[in-house]
């Protein structure tokens, strides 16, 4: 466990695509940590380092220089093998695009990760998932027999199902209505509320970033606003402050 409540310690990140004059500095020096049961947003104009850093957090990409403590664990120095294994154990991931398999139901969708780990289901915790997520009467439905907000929501239950120590959702509002929209967010939401989950989440959305409980800004691949986000329309105006 990490000290302080903290799970997620970043120092002095720094991330350089290309050499020489086509370099590129992603992150340019960021350090920031995350509370555990909190729901952090992260925004950020293109080009700004938000995906970036999320996939550095999240041991997808490894940062030129700095660390990363994830659960107590200094991620930076794993190899291939063990970050697989981190995090497949510590980590839950929501993508824009729902990355369900075709195949399955949306049950089978919904345990694969434990499927994967060779991990039997707990079928209390499972079936408290699927009635959080409303879809007690599509379980049994292949993606797609769903809508786009049904499959998101599976994909939430799916991240949610290993009771990982973060959740790391990447514009999960990105490809929804706004119904369909404010029933994902509501169920991260829920997630950090009610299981006490910790939520770090990617967004362009100031409606999906007003659900959090801190919004952090990037630009030019540096922190500039880390406060609570309050209404969307405040959000609104501290990105304007960026333009």
């Amino acid at each position: 466990m990490s000290l302080n409540g903290q799970v997620v310690v970043a120092s002095d990140l720094h991330r350089r695509f290309g050499e020489g004059d086509a370099a590129v500095d992603a992150l340019a020096g960021v350090s920031t940590a995350f509370d555990r049961n909190r729901f952090t947003a992260i925004m950020g104009p293109s080009g700004s380092g938000k995906s970036t850093l999320m996939h550095i957090l999240a041991g997808l990409d490894k940062p030129t220089s700095g660390t990363v403590e994830l659960d107590g664990v200094d991620i930076t120095k794993l190899d291939d093998g063990e970050l697989t294994a981190l995090r497949r154990d510590k980590l839950g991931f929501v993508f824009q695009f729902f990355n369900l398999l075709p195949v399955l139901t949306a049950e089978e969708n919904m345990v694969l990760p434990l499927s994967i780990a060779g991990r039997k289901p707990d079928r209390q915790w499972v079936d408290q998932l699927i009635r959080t997520v409303g879809l007690e009467d599509r379980r049994a439905h292949r993606p797609s027999e769903l809508s786009g907000g049904q499959q998101q929501r599976v994909a939430v239950a799916r991240a949610l199902v290993t009771k990982p120590a973060v959740v790391f959702a990447d514009e999960p509002t990105g490809n929804l209505d706004s119904k369909a929209s404010a029933g994902v967010l509501a169920l991260l939401r829920q997630a950090v509320d009610e299981f006490g989950q910790t939520v770090v989440m990617v967004s362009h959305d100031p409606v999906a970033a007003a659900h959090a409980d801190r919004l952090i800004t990037l630009q030019d691949g540096r922190i500039v606003i880390d406060a609570a986000p309050g209404s969307a329309d405040e959000v609104i105006e501290l990105q304007k402050r960026l333009d």
